[in-house]
């Protein structure tokens, strides 16, 4: 894990503020939604991509009552019927 030497402090509500530098260097807009996760005692945020519930690939994802498929799980799916 590399260290960016940035330092937020957590408000009274829980939040803190992403530095604009790392927010346009990563991609990460108003709105954008943002995975957390914990590892130990390090807490890790990634900018969410939605993936096939089966494959894990997040390209070109749609979404099946509630669930996301990839278009190659959705063709071996349909084949199995």
């Amino acid at each position: 894990m590399k260290s960016t030497g940035i330092v937020r402090k957590v408000d009274e509500l829980g939040r803190i503020v992403l530095p604009i530098e790392m927010r346009r260097t990563l991609d990460i807009s108003e709105k954008d939604a943002l995975e957390i996760y914990v590892d130990g005692d390090n807490i890790i945020l990634r900018k969410y991509q939605p993936a096939c519930i089966f494959c894990d690939n997040a390209k070109n994802v749609i979404n099946f009552k509630g669930k996301n498929i990839c278009p190659d799980c959705l063709k071996k799916l349909k084949s199995q019927t």
